[in-house]
């Protein structure tokens, strides 16, 4: 994994996000060096659960997203977990995080049911990008092109499709973080 010392990642989630999908990437990109920040809607700790439904642990986050400046990270990621990811999908200012981060050519992660975000803030048409595969035909219907792959970088945007993918989805975003 690539020296991160000197980037600042967020994490944003919610409720019911896949554990594994939030803190692989968290302590992964902190190993490596990055500063990253969890950051739920309100800043309150987040229920974290196991294959959806399993709950598993409340994971205390370092603040609010809503207070948030996309100018102030060098990348976004969001995780799964179906409730999370379709609370966020409906968040509007999750949507602006997403579109200003898509925006500025900084690496946006998302895995599993995270592209749901996407496909809301209308970011995946003319991409090539993967997920959980209950959501390929939300993929392919806003004008994506989906695949099955363990992780898939097209320009800024990285994937994958579920938590056994975390390493190959984390070694992708810290290559394109320590490009630049």
């Amino acid at each position: 994994m690539p020296d991160l010392t000197g980037k600042r990642v967020a994490i944003i989630t919610g409720d019911h996000v896949e554990e594994p999908e939030l803190v692989g990437p968290r302590d992964r990109l902190r190993e490596a060096g990055a500063e990253v920040l969890v950051l739920s809607r309100d800043g309150a700790p987040v229920q974290a659960v196991e294959g959806d439904v399993e709950p598993t642990r409340r994971i205390e986050v370092d603040g609010a997203y809503e207070d948030l400046d996309a100018d102030a990270i060098d990348a976004l990621v969001v995780p799964g977990g179906t409730v999370n990811a379709d609370r966020l999908r409906t968040d509007e200012r999750a949507q602006t995080l997403a579109r200003k981060v898509a925006g500025s050519g900084k690496p946006l992660a998302v895995i599993c049911h995270g592209p749901w975000l996407l496909v809301s803030s209308g970011l995946v048409d003319g991409f090539r990008l993967t997920s959980w595969p209950s959501l390929q035909d939300d993929i392919r219907n806003a004008g994506g092109h989906w695949v099955d792959a363990e992780v898939v970088v097209d320009r800024n945007l990285v994937t994958s499709r579920k938590p056994d993918d975390v390493p190959a989805f984390v070694e992708a975003l810290a290559r394109l973080l320590a490009a630049g």
